[in-house]
Parts: C-alpha cells; structure tokens; sequence
C-alpha cells in the first residue's frame, strides 16, 4: 500500500481503474432507469468523494485520492474539459440557428433572461450569507445568474436521442434554444472572468481589446483556412494524422491565447470548436477521432475530481438545506417557467411547451463545468459550490421521468409524425404498409412483398419503411451517426423500390422501446398492415419473441411477419387453412394478392380425414384448392411447400408454427389478425375437434 501510494504512476493508474470502472458500473443502472450515463458520472464521484467514501472509509479515500494527487488530476480532468468543449463547439452547427423563426427567438431569450434575472435577484439576497467580502457582489450577482440560466447542450442532445425527438418540433426548438441560451451564457461568463481577473480599469480596457483582436483574428483568418482545409478533407479517409496534428496544435493556440488574455481556456476552444466547418466532413471525422477518448477517460475524471470538491456535510442544517431547496425552486421555476410560457405564448400546446421547458431546465455537466469555473476564481463557497451541484444534478435527473409523464410517448409520436386532420372521406382510405426493417438484407424481399400487396392492379395503398436506431453511448454528432445508420439499413429497400417504380417513404428515429414504438408509429400512420422482418433468434429463445411477440400483443391492427429464404417474385402463392381467425386473415392477404398482381394461389385445406369437397372459387383460373388428409398440418404444408412456391401465408398466433419457420425451404408469411373473432367464428374455433375438419367458407376461401 505504502509503496501505491508514493508512485505517482500507480496511483494514477489505480485511480483511472477505480472511476472509470464505477462510472460505467453505474452507468448500467441509470441507463436502465432512462438516465442518460452522463448521470452515472457524476454519482460517481460525488461517491467517491468526501460526501460518501470520505464520510464511510476516510482512511480509503486518503489513499486512493490523497491530497499530492489532486494537482494531477485537476491538470488531467483540465484537458478532459478543453477537449469536451471543442467538441462540444463542433456539435454546434450555427446552420440549426438560422430559419427558425419567432418562435425560437422568442423562447431563447425569454428562457435566459427568466432565471438570469431570478437567479440575480436571489444571488443579491444570498451574498452577505453565501460569498465572502472580498468577492465583489456585482460579480457574483451576475455569475450566479448566469449559473442557473445554462442548459446542458450534451446532455439535452442525448436525451433527444433516447427519447427520439431529435427530429421532432420540440426536439430542434431546444437545440436551438439551448445553442442560444449557451452561446450568450458563455459570452456573459467570459465578462465575468475577465472583470474577476482584471486589476484595474486599465487591464479590464486591455482585455477587451484583446478579446475582440482574438475574435477578428479567429473568424476572419482561422475560419477561411480551416474551411479551406475541411473542403479538402471531404471523407474520413481524407483526415490523415498530419491534419489532426494541425487541428490540436491550433486548438491548443486557441486555448492558450484566451487564457493568456484572461477569459479562461475553455472559450478558446469551444469557439474554435464552433468555427470548424460542418460540411464535407471534418466535424465528424474529428470526432470520431476524439469522442471516445474523452468521453470514456478524461470526462469521468473531471466528476470525480468534482466530486472531491463536493462536501455534502457543509449542509449540516436545516437552514443549509432550506436554502439548497431555495436555490433549486428557483432555477427550475426560472428555466421551466421561462420556457414553457413563452413557448404557450408563441402557439405550442400545453404538452409541447410543458416537454420544452424540462429540456430546457437540464444543467448536468455544462451547470458543472461553470460551477468549478467559479470555485477556482473564488466567487462561490465551497457551501454554495455543493449546493449548486445538488441542484445541476437534481435537474438533470428529474428531467427523463417527468419528461414520460407529461410528453408521454403517444404525444411524442403525434409530434413526429402527425396525423392528418379528420375531414369526411369521399373515397375509401388507402391500404397502408408500415414496414418494419431492423437489417438492410431482409428490405428487397419486403420491397417485392410490398409491391404485390400494393400493386398496380389495387386501390389507392401507402408504404412506409421504418427503421428504428438503439441509443448508444455517444453524444456528440449523434444525429448525424443516426442518419447515416438508417441510410445504410435502408438503402436495399429504397433501391429496389425505386427499381420497381414503388414509392416508399422512409421514416427513422432513436428508440429505446421498438416494440411500442413500431406500434405507436402504425396508429399515427393508420397503418392496415405492420410487416416486420424475422431473424434467426439468439440461443435459446423462441422463434416469434423479443419484439416481434411485443408487436404481436400491442399493436392495434393487423401483423405480419416476413420470413426470407431468397424472395424475389410473388407469383406462386400458397395459402394453408387449418381453422380459425388466423387462417382467414391469411386468406385475406392472398386475396389482395390475387387483386394487386397475377398470382396463382393454392389453398391447402388440411384435414384429418380423406375427402375433397365441392367449393365455389371466385376465380378458378388462377385460384386451386387441394384438400389433403395429414394428422400433422406442419408436415403437409412443408410437404406441399417443396413443390416450387414463391411465398407461404400462415396464420399464426406467437407461439405458433416454430417447426415451420425452422424448417421451410420457401419465404413465409406469418399472419396474427388485430380484429377479434366474429361470433360465427367463435363457434366455428370452438366447434373444432380432433376428429372434425374445420370447414372452408361455404362460398369458397375467398368469400
């Protein structure tokens, strides 16, 4: 142990394992209560500081983060940070800004002024009870102000993605409202540090001289060359190393020159994060480059090393408390309120202004790194410093559950994709095809499924292609990653449509729930048909689970599940019936095959008994019923099945036909029918018995 603690190495290294391992170990549990991870974090190290490990095992936490590492860490977590806000100025697209309208103006502003405002008039209240003497108040007026007001850009964009709003009204409002809110916030904290820094009148006119000579010379020189270079780099294989060494040595330039000047390394690099040109791929690349190393090894260590600086046992009493509870009404009822008002004001509904105003009042890690900003300057107590951090964290946490309750996932869906208005229908409305493709392989044969079901032979029909993302880790660029992900799963699809002719609207989105979210998407689209795409299951579950059994349960309408071995054409169709509601919704199927293309379909009525019965076919050329006696129904539809058919439609319910799906040589079709069985077909089911044939309608199997 002695030995640990007097290597400065070990120590370090011992150190990463410690924090990197708890947060990621924490990570699993918030993400399984819908946190973000960026939460995990900063549990992490609030519990391995003096609030939790300190107070529990102080003998521990002196060895494992005794006070000669500190400097080593604060360095560490230093550069964690300045590369954090270059990335974060590189997910900072100005273009998002542009185009918005009064509506965002509006809400931006209001957003920053309410709790700037509130959060003054709190900060003078609290100054002879919170802040030493020597700190001016002026200052900390203002900085407190501007505490509260902040939104945690990072952490709102990956709740965005959980919760698939990135692509919704309210999802790019509070990314442009959030760019807003920080870029001002940031210009204002810039002030503050500058005043703090500045010795006089005469160092505070040189700083702002300064400032605005850094600016001219970043967006008037440093912009034009670095758009010069992103037009070059036009791919990730263009990004060599000798361009990333430029990128880094003028990142570090630009960190240097606003920390010489006095305005802190952190405004160097978000603002040349924010000059680095978003087309032809630099951004992306760069953060390809970057994200993982500082999100998994330098951010964890810049939340613990707050959490060392967070001493929860400051608030000893009730009074610390009360004002703890004071300071997080306030930024709440300033963000919130602030935001929801005006967005109501501007014409949102209640829900909508509601979920915009919980966006908005996320602080998380930005809230942090201001806090710590403050602590080093001296303008916040170590008090006020843990109650801030209570409140950034308590806002952070609070906004995924009260985000479900009050923009619940049925409102969220009505928002991104919405319906169409309720007007009488003078023509029947069209058959519509949500098409489900989790993998690009499967989307040609839905394609060619979809194209027969819709054909050009049939009325009015729809297609949707919907490919649903999982959340992952990342937070920056994340939309952008997501859209190039659903391109790929759905190029096969959209090409072959569009070798067809068949128009198919392709719809994606970031989704935690697939199953509910599939269903979700069918109601707004009215869908009359959801088609999913089956694959092989992991070890050990059936073959109709996971999702597909979830869709099965949930949805409000008809399901079917395309099983591909090589389809191509739908010309030979076979169409077993067994008995009961399912197999009628198969036969429903072929019938509108039989009406959209020139299929030739076989109903396989499987009996126990020998005896082929007399049936009215409604279209005898292209329609042949066998009638087979099987006491295994399996085994006579794959018997049957070898003989050269395109496609096989089965009703199933979930737990149904395993063996089939395991052992068919040709494409199935799986159908489980949303509608209830009629009364007739009740007794029909319930009549069935061993020795008994269920009868084929009276007027044939298309009746």
């Amino acid at each position: 142990m002695a030995d640990l603690a007097h290597n400065p190495l070990s120590l370090l290294l011992v150190q990463l394992v410690v924090i990197i391992g708890l947060s990621r170990l924490i990570g699993r549990g918030a993400r399984w209560l819908g946190q973000p991870l960026v939460i995990a974090e900063v549990l992490a190290g609030i519990l391995l500081g003096p609030s939790l490990l300190g107070w529990v095992a102080p003998g521990t936490m002196e060895w494992l983060f005794p006070a000669s590492s500190l400097p080593v860490l604060k360095m560490l977590s230093q550069l964690g940070l300045i590369l954090f806000m270059f990335l974060i100025g590189l997910e900072l697209d100005p273009r998002v800004l542009r185009g918005q309208g009064r509506a965002s103006i509006v809400i931006s502003y209001t957003s920053l002024l309410v709790p700037l405002l509130l959060g003054a008039l709190m900060a003078w209240w609290l100054y002879p009870r919170l802040s030493e003497p020597s700190v001016p108040r002026p200052f900390f007026v203002l900085f407190l102000g501007v505490a509260l007001s902040m939104t945690a850009f990072a952490v709102l964009a990956r709740i965005l993605s959980e919760r698939g709003l990135l692509r919704s009204k309210v999802g790019l409002l509070a990314l442009t409202c959030a760019a807003v809110d920080d870029v001002t916030a940031w210009c204002l904290l810039a002030f503050v540090v500058s005043g703090v820094r500045a010795s006089g009148l005469e160092q505070a006119v040189s700083t702002t001289l300064l400032v605005l000579l850094y600016i001219g010379l970043m967006l008037g020189v440093v912009r034009p060359f670095l758009q010069r270079l992103g037009a070059r780099v036009a791919s990730r294989e263009g990004l060599n190393q000798n361009v990333v060494v430029l990128i880094l040595l003028l990142l570090l330039a630009s960190t240097w020159a606003t920390e010489y000047i006095g305005i802190h390394s952190f405004f160097g690099a978000f603002l040349f994060g924010v000059i680095v040109p978003k087309e032809g791929g630099l951004a992306e690349a760069l953060v390809e480059r970057l994200e993982d190393v500082v999100g998994v090894l330098l951010l964890p260590v810049f939340f613990v090393y707050s959490g060392l600086r967070t001493h929860l046992e400051l608030l000893g009493s009730a009074s610390d408390w009360a004002l703890c509870g004071l300071i997080l009404l306030v930024a709440c009822v300033g963000k919130f309120g602030g935001s929801a008002v005006s967005a109501r004001l501007t014409g949102m509904r209640w829900r909508e202004a509601g979920a915009l105003g919980i966006l908005m009042n996320v602080r998380g890690l930005m809230g942090l790194i201001v806090l710590n900003l403050g602590l080093d300057l001296g303008l916040i107590s170590p008090k006020l410093f843990t109650m801030l951090v209570v409140m950034a964290l308590v806002t952070a946490l609070i906004a995924s559950p009260l985000l479900r309750w009050v923009y619940p996932p049925g409102e969220q869906a009505r928002d991104r994709v919405p319906l169409a208005p309720v007007s009488p229908q003078v023509a029947p409305a069209p058959f519509t095809v949500l098409m489900c493709v989790g993998r690009g392989q499967v989307g040609s044969a839905m394609v060619a499924l979809g194209y027969a079901l819709t054909g050009p032979l049939a009325e009015p029909s729809q297609l949707y292609a919907l490919h649903l993302v999982a959340p992952s880790d990342r937070s920056s660029l994340q939309p952008r990653r997501e859209e190039d992900t659903s391109g790929d799963a759905l190029a096969p699809l959209l090409g072959r449509a569009s070798t067809l002719g068949l128009e198919v609207r392709p719809l994606s989105f970031v989704s935690t729930e697939p199953g509910l979210d599939i269903c979700r998407t069918a109601e707004a689209k009215q869908a009359s048909l959801i088609l999913l795409g089956w694959h092989e299951p992991l070890f050990g579950r059936t073959m109709l689970g996971g999702t597909v059994r979830e869709v099965m349960r949930e949805a409000g309408t008809d399901v079917a599940v395309l099983v591909d071995r090589g389809l191509e054409n739908v010309r030979r169709v076979l169409v077993p019936f067994i008995g009961g509601r399912e197999d009628r919704a198969a036969l429903g199927l072929a019938r509108r095959l039989l009406r959209s293309t020139d299929a030739q379909v076989t109903v396989l009525h499987v009996t126990p008994s020998a005896g082929p019965r007399e049936h009215t076919l409604e279209e005898p050329g292209r329609v042949h019923t066998r009638v087979v006696a099987h006491d295994s129904p399996e085994d006579a539809i794959l018997e049957e099945a070898r003989r050269g058919y395109d496609l096989v439609v089965v009703g199933v319910e979930a737990e149904h036909h395993e063996r089939l799906i395991r052992e068919a040589s040709t494409s199935l079709l799986l159908v489980h029918p949303h509608r209830p069985a009629s009364a007739g077909e009740t007794a029909d089911v319930a009549d069935d018995k061993p020795d008994a044939a269920p009868a084929l309608p009276a007027d044939g199997p298309f009746s």
